[in-house]
């Protein structure tokens, strides 16, 4: 599998034609990771060129419908009989993560209880150092959204580094996260003008990523405010690094 990165939603709980909820894809080389499952995910999954049985790990920043609510049909599906699926997806979350699952078993049964060796659970606790997986190494940190919240960082035996921050506020843990990495993922859901608690502006990550010395930034997670005004120049006060706007499918060059 060639290594690369596709934006499968760019968007937030509002519902949009041209942004779906949040969800990236990234391709390590033997893996395929999912990073958010928000509502429409598999569909974009589907226009990106791959199925279900494709995707090795899904990653929740946090628990939120619009970051996680396709988690439950991507496993629905997998049970299916037709599925393909040879070793299981793993799932990651954080603090939670286990009771989440529990509740979504609760309310859907047999179909989530009896995975059939289909999919594992794993929790992460911050302070517990990274997870070395066979095709790359999983660093998270806890962020300023939710209890459970985490961003990620995947590094890959090619040197290559990816941080997603998920939802959050300015919070010196993500920069930490994020140091020297080659491609910042990060949510910018409102315009600086309107910045809310919990989430970030387009001047706030682009702050965020130079104090981080992140070589590349890309901006998701916009609200439909942000459709008025010019994100780009907002970042460009505070980071002068190559920077993308996410588009929904649209891919990602990993080299800066």
């Amino acid at each position: 599998m060639k290594p690369g990165l596709t934006i499968l939603g760019s968007g937030t709980c509002v519902p949009r034609l041209d942004r779906s909820s949040c969800s990236v894809l990234l391709a390590t080389g033997a893996s395929l990771v999912l990073l958010d499952a928000g509502p429409g995910t598999i569909r974009r999954l589907l226009e990106a060129g791959k199925g279900i049985d494709d995707v090795t790990h899904i990653l929740l920043s946090h628990f939120h419908p619009d970051h996680s609510a396709d988690l439950v049909p991507f496993l629905f599906a997998t049970r299916y009989g037709g599925s393909r699926r040879k070793k299981p997806v793993r799932l990651f979350g954080g603090p939670g993560f286990e009771s989440f699952f529990r509740t979504l078993g609760a309310a859907y049964g047999d179909w989530l209880t009896s995975s059939r060796n289909l999919w594992s659970v794993h929790q992460l606790l911050p302070g517990c150092g990274p997870v070395c997986l066979p095709d790359f190494t999983l660093g998270f940190a806890p962020v300023n959204h939710r209890p459970e919240s985490l961003a990620y960082r995947i590094d890959t035996p090619d040197g290559s580094s990816i941080v997603y921050s998920g939802d959050t506020g300015y919070c010196q843990s993500l920069v930490d996260l994020a140091r020297r990495c080659d491609l910042l993922i990060c949510e910018a859901s409102m315009p600086d003008e309107q910045k809310i608690d919990g989430h970030l502006t387009p001047a706030l990550a682009g702050q965020l990523a130079t104090e981080a010395g992140a070589a590349k930034l890309v901006l998701t997670h916009f609200y439909p405010a942000c459709d008025a005004v010019d994100i780009a120049k907002q970042c460009r006060a505070t980071y002068k690094g190559p920077l993308v706007l996410a588009e929904d499918l649209s891919a990602v060059d990993l080299n800066a």
